[in-house]
């Protein structure tokens, strides 16, 4: 059923662009929640990128024009605070305190506003520019992503925006509920040094440095990482005696009992285990392993992927998208499509 989304009620406003900052917001519309996207005359940045990129990142919200640089604009973004829960902005810090949208420049219109700055380097951490692969250079998330004796590697896709992107509506909702209004400053580059967590602890505790390994292999696990096999790749991930005594079972290995032994005896390990997968395909080991319950996957691309679980893809108006991946029992997301420039009256 669909029903009131459990974020219903709540109003945010967005100055946001390409896809941090609409991304955040999108998943918290797609939860029920009203989100207003404020754009400047000519319309927010990414709508130029094209259609399915905008609609991607900004379906079911209401778009409005104002030109926060001049008084009638800041009039009527104090209007809109005034009635507003929270207020997400993803610009330079610069912008973003000269376009007033900081907590201290708008709580004499609403006590209760809570303020999400999404910025590279944090609200007071200067303008140097933050695009996605700058933060994955920056924080050594390309350090670590590639073959050892290859160049530094960039995923796919924009790892650092979206996670941000997630985490600053996570600020968001927690200060609504604290029922207190404030500032949440939430930075790319934080978020992402946040994410090597494991990593980090081991050099900051152990003097541990990370370094690459083949097939993205990982540090602690083995066997956990990437295998070719007769046809395609597979991912392997043994966590524990237990997988590894049902994957050893099934291709027939010996010996490796243990965590610890595996982890010491990690090139012997892999030889054998790489020796054992060349035997069957990718899909073949899929099949044989998943049942037993061993953690493997085949590598597919994304349009494999995509009609795979086409339970994932929704529609939002004429756009086929991949839906929200928070699912709240008793309620569906209606998905609608991005707005028009400027069409709605809020």
């Amino acid at each position: 059923m669909t029903g009131r989304g459990p974020l219903a009620g709540l109003r945010i406003l967005e100055v946001g662009t390409m896809l941090a900052g609409p991304y955040a917001t999108m998943l918290l519309a797609d939860l029920g929640a009203q989100v207003v996207k404020i754009e400047p005359l000519g319309g927010e940045i990414s709508r130029g990128v094209g259609d399915s990129y905008f609609a991607s990142l900004n379906r079911n919200k209401l778009s409005i024009c104002l030109d926060l640089n001049s008084d009638a604009g800041q009039r009527r973004l104090a209007e809109l605070v005034a009635r507003s829960h929270a207020l997400l902005v993803n610009l330079k810090p610069s912008a973003i305190h000269r376009l007033r949208l900081t907590y201290e420049a708008l709580r004499r219109h609403n006590e209760r506003i809570v303020c999400v700055a999404i910025t590279g380097f944090g609200l007071h951490g200067g303008d140097d520019p933050a695009f996605d692969y700058v933060i994955q250079a920056t924080t050594g998330i390309a350090a670590l992503t590639g073959e050892p004796d290859g160049p530094p590697t960039l995923p796919g896709y924009s790892s650092a925006d979206n996670s941000t992107g997630m985490c600053a509506a996570l600020g968001l909702l927690a200060k609504i509920v604290s029922g207190e209004g404030g500032q949440v400053d939430v930075s790319l580059r934080d978020v992402m040094l946040s994410q090597l967590n494991y990593h980090a602890a081991a050099y900051l505790n152990d003097a541990v440095e990370p370094h690459r390994r083949p097939y993205g292999a990982h540090s602690y696990y083995v066997p956990a990482q990437l295998f070719p096999t007769a046809d395609g790749y597979l991912a392997l991930f043994i966590t524990h005696d237990g997988f590894w005594r049902s994957f050893a079972a099934e291709a027939r290995i010996d010996g490796f009992a243990t965590m610890a032994e595996r982890l010491v005896r990690r090139d012997e390990v892999l030889a054998v285990v790489t020796a054992a997968l060349a035997t069957d395909t990718a899909a073949g080991w899929e099949l044989r392993l998943r049942p037993l319950g061993v953690p493997a996957a085949a590598v597919r691309t994304l349009s494999e992927a995509l009609k795979a679980t086409p339970e994932v893809v929704v529609a939002a108006g004429d756009f086929r998208l991949v839906g929200n991946p928070i699912h709240v029992s008793g309620y569906q997301p209606e998905y609608r499509p991005p707005p028009g420039l400027g069409t709605d009256g809020v």
